[in-house]
């Protein structure tokens, strides 16, 4: 059961584990310092990937929506008075209430338009039983989450120096097989980047990130500005 447990830190991080499974892990994470800490930087990326990928709502959504739940006729309730016990027809204020919440849900579907992508493969690795994570020490804040079952990496960074016009920082997977591009980081802010997801080859033990021309390059032309050492 124990070595169970230690699989649990993804889903643990994500609120993705039922209550009962959650008490154990709990118990478990008093006991195992490893557990913890991994659980703590699973969560601090999933905040940051939350952060970066977040999208704020159309400004009069809130007073739209609160207008016409105001306007939106209510079903009045239907009293009988039998032996002088006042029953109150329940299901149409059931009735009433649910019309309202479609209306609500309607009006929020169309206000916010078609609905935005969803990094299903972001969470797929942070919750992933095989989720490891690693972080950088060198300039700035680089964050890799890999998971080998799902064959997908994730690398996030931030705090990275300011880049010369017509640059980018482009992400480099290293390893046996060669040197594989993982795409761009494109910026979110002045301190940090949108995350890259990337097909994890195997035998990667290593991420890096060059300063290549705005496009991205074929291979690295440059030395790395970040080097991590997934071992």
């Amino acid at each position: 059961m124990t070595a169970e447990l230690h699989t649990l830190t993804g889903a643990y991080a994500l609120n993705a584990v039922p209550a009962e499974e959650a008490a154990a892990f709990e118990r478990h994470l008093r006991g195992c310092p490893a557990c913890g800490q991994e659980v703590r930087e699973l969560q601090e990326t999933a905040a940051r990937l939350g952060r970066a990928l977040a999208t704020a709502p159309p400004p009069r959504l809130r007073e739209t929506t609160l207008t016409r739940v105001a306007h939106t006729r209510q079903w009045p309730p239907s009293i009988a008075r039998r032996g002088g016990v006042v029953k109150t027809r329940v299901a149409l204020w059931g009735a009433a209430a649910a019309a309202v919440g479609a209306l609500v849900f309607g009006l929020v579907t169309t206000s916010t338009g078609p609905a935005q992508p969803q990094p299903t493969g972001v969470d797929a690795v942070l919750a992933a039983p095989d989720a490891s994570t690693v972080k950088g020490a060198e300039r700035g804040t680089t964050t890799v989450v890999t998971s080998r079952s799902q064959g997908k990496i994730v690398v996030l960074a931030g705090e990275l120096p300011p880049l010369a016009a017509g640059k980018a920082y482009q992400v480099w997977l290293i390893g046996a097989s060669g040197v594989h591009s993982a795409g761009l980081l494109a910026p979110d802010g002045p301190h940090r980047t949108q995350p890259v997801l990337a097909d994890l080859p195997d035998g990667i033990d290593r991420v890096g990130i060059t300063a290549e021309p705005a496009g991205g390059s074929p291979a690295p032309t440059v030395p790395a500005v970040v080097m991590v050492n997934l071992s």
